[in-house]
């Protein structure tokens, strides 16, 4: 008889008995990933906070025609549409 794979969490073994995946981090693992994770987060802020500030003005000056092109895509182009201005005529 193959093994059958009936899930991501549960494998059938030869005899047919259901085997559970264990996963792969306790509770004290989980803890332990996230104050590791936490520890990165800041010495990299800490360490590299001058070159994100100092590149803060370029990122909104590249902003603007992607927010140019995402602001006029609801009411079409600029000019007017057969021949008609703002005013209506």
């Amino acid at each position: 008889m193959p093994v059958e794979q009936r899930h991501t969490d549960e494998l059938r073994t030869d005899l047919g008995s259901p085997v559970i995946a264990e996963p792969a981090l306790g509770p004290a693992g989980r803890v332990a990933l996230v104050f590791f994770a936490a520890a990165v987060g800041y010495f990299l802020w800490t360490e590299h906070r001058a070159h994100v500030f100092s590149l803060l003005p370029w990122v909104i000056l590249a902003l603007c025609p992607l927010m140019h092109v995402l602001m006029h895509r609801g009411h079409g182009s600029h000019g007017p549409r057969n021949g008609a201005g703002p005013s209506g005529g």
